[in-house]
């Protein structure tokens, strides 16, 4: 059995505008994206983990009206740490892939 800890926290550091949090202080968005059912020696199973990533990171940086800019530039700004932090974790995961260290993980 395959057990890897989540990749977790698409985290985007969301700063205060009403499309996107209820104030100042509001904590950042969180998603966690499973892959323990994939194979990520595979390259289906990479690219797999890459659509459940992106959807995640547009789920917790959420879409601003092409009317408004400054939002825009919210959720540009977001996506991109998102996808800065993800990556990060994405590649962790696919070391231990290669390390075959989920393969020790699972065996204890």
């Amino acid at each position: 059995m395959k057990t890897i800890l989540p990749l977790a926290a698409v985290a985007a550091a969301l700063l205060a505008a009403p499309a996107f949090s209820q104030g100042p202080a509001s904590a950042p968005e969180v998603r966690v994206v499973s892959y323990a059912d994939l194979d990520l020696a595979s390259d289906a199973g990479r690219r797999q983990l890459d659509r459940r990533i992106a959807a995640a990171v547009a789920d917790a940086c959420g879409t601003a009206s092409d009317a408004d800019l400054h939002g825009k530039n919210l959720v540009g700004r977001c996506r991109t740490d998102a996808w800065s932090q993800a990556n990060a974790q994405r590649a962790g995961a696919l070391a231990a892939v290669r390390s075959g260290a989920d393969r020790l993980a699972a065996a204890r």
